[in-house]
């Protein structure tokens, strides 16, 4: 009995293995958004584990995503599960790669993909933007999304929210309209957009939901479809230049349409301070301030020089004061005045409500109440369409413009006349190439602007001037040396002293690009009282030696100049009397200490000078000084004779981009009845 017992056990452990050794090995592939593009894994499985991962994401940036595709898989077939650590510093990467595991497991379990549950209540979530943070209460029933409210948004008004286009509102209603995770993100707003899809995805998670089921809901978009319009105006670029031209127009009775490259409205003044530049004004009086338009006048020919128009510029400083006014009638709330720089105190630049003396991030208080009252007045907008080409007829006067949507289809719009208002070049390298000390440059502005408003205009023969400079901003990105006012010893590449260091910054920076190299080094030791340097001084990573040639060696400048530099620089201290570039002397401080510290200024851009070249009126002007018959610009896209090599002061950009956005609305429907 015993022996018959033994047999009958070897024999079902025998079937047993059998069964195992037979069970067939099953692969599943599934993707999901990465960094950079999608990432695709390939999940083999046995029975109900995992034996083995594949991940594919050829464009996860090298160094970063790629550390997450090569290292995760291992810990995943470990773990038998996708519910494993990120690799640190690719956290987007390795989330798209587990969100990829997650649905293969799905679909080798037969589940749908798309089948969404929750907890029914209301939860609360807390994410990052691109400034500042968001929190939302987002409200699930059983089966959907019921509600999203934002109730505290940290982030840029006129970029995240404050439109029915930006992220906030325009993201949070098409989430409960789809029901899903997966829709587009918002272009010229892409971060903030991020941000609120995180946020709404915190709270599904809290409420028991599958994320990545929410993500993988289809969301229906509309077939691409060729369109064309006719108006009276149409205006290229929706910035401030762009908008104020569309309301001027369309208070001249015309219809108009603009056409705006991103998904939202604003530009490069979206991210800018929300300065405007004016003398003349009520708030200047308010404020005690010497209210003569002469001596703006006088300051911005100086700074120009040779480059200045000065029929051009007469106009804008002696109607400054009007265009405030014209501004403010459109919803823009100015609340107080600044000096251009404290070395200047000269009091011309006005600031927009709240945050007053912000450099960026703050020009949506301009671009949202100008938006509005575009919207109010009967204009209307197409985004995410790039305009590509200008449509002349048989004697080559601009009769409309054509572009292409980001779905890819041909927008022809018919116009009596055509406004340019593309902002800059900033975002092209190639046109940037052009100025070798501005090379390897940062800047911020929309991706979109790109010189696109020249390229076309060139095609059917505009002038257009190239700037000598691009009106840059050297910056240490660690401690912001050089972005202020500091005013301590700032050297360049080679070790030599090039500027007074305390004099607005633009005018600082220019010094450096005239020098053909990207770089400068603001020298400090502890004698530097101002914070930012001070907090720079106790970085770990910063550069910092026990001697000037120690310093020189270690910053690739030229010792033996650097040192002289240093030696003249701390006689001139001593003196009290900057002799060689005339600095105030309560800004003349000794470089001396048991540690010396340089940090490295880069170029950084947020706009663009020169452009096409226009008359009173803001015709375009082709090679011979004549008007091109139906095309007008303003703002970025044309400072020449506005704004030499030099930028001259907060809120210039935007108060001359405005005012001839004016002019240009008027013009057009004038000489378009």
């Amino acid at each position: 009995m015993k022996k018959l017992l033994i047999c009958v056990l070897s024999l079902l452990m025998a079937v047993s293995v059998a069964a195992c050794s037979s069970e067939k090995e099953e692969t599943f592939e599934a993707s999901a958004a990465g960094f950079g593009g999608d990432v695709t894994v390939k999940v083999t499985f046995k029975g109900e584990d995992i034996t083995k991962v594949e991940v594919t994401g050829d464009k996860e940036t090298a160094g970063v995503g790629t550390n997450a595709i090569e290292q995760l898989p291992a810990k995943i077939e470990e773990a038998d599960s996708a519910d494993v650590d990120v690799v640190s510093g690719a956290t987007v990467t390795s989330d798209a790669i587990k969100s990829a595991v997650r649905k293969a497991i799905k679909m080798k379990n037969g589940e749908d993909l798309t089948t969404v549950s929750f907890t029914a209540g209301t939860y609360t979530a807390t994410v990052q933007g691109y400034r500042g943070e968001l929190t939302a209460e987002v409200t699930f029933d059983e089966s959907s999304i019921v509600s999203i409210n934002f109730t505290n948004v940290g982030d840029t008004f006129g970029i995240a929210y404050g439109m029915e286009t930006t992220p906030v509102e325009a993201l949070s209603a098409k989430i409960v309209e789809t029901q899903s995770l997966g829709v587009d993100l918002i272009t010229g707003a892409t971060v903030s957009s991020n941000a609120v899809i995180s946020a709404v995805a915190d709270a599904a998670a809290q409420a028991g939901a599958d994320v990545d089921a929410l993500k993988a809901v289809a969301v229906e978009k509309p077939a691409a479809e060729d369109v064309t319009y006719d108006v009276d105006v149409v205006v290229v670029g929706g910035g401030a230049a762009g908008l104020t031209a569309g309301i001027s127009a369309l208070e001249e009775g015309a219809k108009v349409l603009i056409v705006e490259k991103q998904g939202i409205t604003g530009g490069s003044t979206s991210r800018s301070g929300g300065k405007i530049l004016a003398a003349g004004t009520e708030l200047m009086t308010e404020y005690n301030m010497d209210n003569n338009p002469d001596l703006l006048y006088d300051y911005l020919l100086e700074v120009g020089q040779d480059f200045i128009n000065e029929d051009l510029l007469k106009p804008f400083v002696y109607g400054s004061a009007d265009n405030l006014d014209y501004l403010t009638e459109h919803g823009v709330i100015f609340e107080d005045v600044e000096a251009v720089h404290s070395n200047l105190p000269i009091w011309w630049v006005h600031n927009t409500v709240g945050l007053s003396g912000m450099t960026d991030g703050h020009g949506g208080r301009i671009t949202v109440p100008l938006t509005k009252s575009f919207a109010e007045l009967g204009g209307e907008i197409i985004y995410n369409t790039a305009a590509n080409e200008l449509l002349t007829d048989e004697s080559g006067k601009v009769v409309g413009v054509k572009g292409t949507k980001a779905d890819g289809s041909t927008v022809t719009v018919n116009a009596k006349a055509v406004i340019l208002a593309t902002g800059g070049y900033a975002q092209n390298r190639e046109m940037m190439a052009r100025i070798p000390g501005d090379e390897g440059y940062y800047s911020s502005v929309p991706a979109g602007n790109v010189g696109d408003g020249l390229v076309m205009a060139e095609a059917v023969g505009a002038q257009i001037w190239d700037s000598p400079s691009a009106a840059p901003v050297f910056i240490d990105f660690t401690c912001g040396a050089g972005g202020g006012e500091q005013g301590g010893l700032m050297v360049s590449y080679k070790g030599e002293r090039v500027v007074n260091e305390y004099s607005y910054q633009f005018n600082t920076a220019l010094a450096f690009e005239k020098t053909g190299v990207p770089c400068g080094w603001y020298i400090a030791t502890a004698t530097d009282p101002n914070p930012a340097i001070q907090y720079g001084m106790t970085l770990e990573n910063s550069i910092q030696a026990s001697s000037l040639e120690e310093l020189a060696e270690l910053t690739g400048m030229d010792k033996d100049t650097f040192v002289a530099t240093a030696e003249r620089y701390n006689e001139l201290c001593d003196k009290g009397v900057d002799e060689d570039f005339g600095k105030r002397a309560d800004h003349l401080w000794k470089i001396e200490g048991e540690k010396y510290f340089a940090f490295r200024m880069m170029p950084v851009i947020s706009f663009t000078l020169g452009g096409l070249v226009l008359d009173t009126e803001a015709h375009v002007l082709d090679a011979n000084n004549n008007p091109i018959e139906g095309l007008y610009a303003a703002g970025e896209v044309a400072f020449t004779g506005l704004i030499g090599d030099n930028y001259p002061s907060c809120g210039m950009a935007i108060g001359a981009g405005t005012f001839y956005g004016r002019i240009a609305g008027t013009t057009a429907v004038a000489e378009a009845k």
